[in-house]
């Protein structure tokens, strides 16, 4: 082991290295890359990637990524393939190959094979002058001065800039196919991410009740009011109309103030004005307007009225952060 080795260095020439050959795909976007964007927005049928060691692996985040931003895609391993996973090839696909070097001995046994199927063949190879590029229909080319690694071996570089050819094709296809939020949300049901652009508001508060106290309440039902539901807070209403909000802040800072509370009423003690929400907007958006004026529950609308309280706990507990 090297005692001598600059750790820090190390890292941020191996940062550096990989960022200049990401850049430098600027330059080789040419009108093939145009062309394969163009034959994939009118494609009837499936991208389909493949590839062998490494570039198997960022095969497969492609595919990834593409399914979820609108472009149907799959992936095939190029081993694989000559034993019986060419079936996956339908009439209608486009055909992505994604080799460094283009010359690997997988990649020269399957792509007669390939070629033999009449689908579109693309390359995305770091020699243009390679048996998969030479047998290509387009070429991507994602060609490095060198690889990161100490020896100029182990796939680094090459597979960052194969990586960021991938999310430039996705990009370029969802910004051309006009693919909103909503569009992502269907693909994206689980987690804190979907959660984020489906979960509404009344998907939470309506879980909670309706904790509310009227006008003349006294301390002792505004209390058992917050503590039933455990909001810290209830909502002071007459006749539907929303008139305050008393939270545990508004009880403390009561006690603080007077040592007979006896003959105080929820008006006494209620903030006016609360911050409200519509219950059919994003859980998300409620997050930001707590974040905003620094408070831990709105109020919830519906078409102005009253529809209950949302904690920003019930927020958190769904990973939305």
């Amino acid at each position: 082991m090297k005692n001598n080795i600059d750790i820090k260095s190390l890292a941020q020439s191996t940062f550096e290295l990989e960022a200049a050959n990401v850049l430098a795909l600027s330059d080789k976007i040419d009108e093939d890359y145009v062309k394969v964007i163009e034959e994939i927005l009118t494609l009837k049928g499936r991208v389909i990637l493949t590839g062998i060691g490494k570039s198997a692996i960022i095969a497969q985040k492609i595919v990834a990524t593409l399914n979820s931003t609108g472009t149907p895609a799959i992936f095939m391993h190029a081993a694989d393939a000559i034993h019986g996973d060419l079936g996956i090839i339908q009439k209608d696909d486009l055909i992505i190959g994604i080799s460094k070097s283009g010359n690997t001995p997988e990649i020269k046994v399957l792509v007669p094979f390939l070629k033999q199927t009449g689908n579109t063949l693309v390359a995305m190879v770091g020699n243009r002058s390679s048996y998969l590029a030479e047998q290509a229909d387009y070429i991507l080319d994602t060609s490095i001065t060198r690889e990161a690694c100490p020896n100029n071996l182990a796939p680094t570089t090459s597979t960052t800039v194969q990586l960021a050819m991938g999310d430039a094709i996705a990009v370029c296809l969802q910004t051309k196919r006009q693919f909103t939020d909503q569009d992502f949300a269907k693909y994206h049901p689980g987690g804190a991410l979907g959660k984020q652009l489906y979960l509404k508001v009344g998907d939470l508060s309506d879980n909670h009740g309706l904790p509310a106290v009227s006008s003349s309440s006294d301390v002792r039902t505004v209390l058992i009011s917050i503590t039933k539901f455990r909001l810290g807070a209830t909502v002071v209403t007459e006749k539907e109309q929303i008139l305050g909000i008393i939270t545990d802040g508004d009880i403390r800072r009561m006690l603080e103030k007077h040592t007979d509370v006896s003959n105080l009423i929820a008006t006494d003690i209620m903030s006016i004005n609360p911050k409200t929400i519509e219950r059919d907007e994003l859980a998300a958006n409620a997050l930001h307007h707590m974040r905003q004026n620094s408070i831990s529950q709105l109020v919830v609308t519906d078409d102005g009225k009253y529809a209950g309280i949302i904690h920003l706990q019930d927020i958190l507990k769904e990973g939305i952060i």
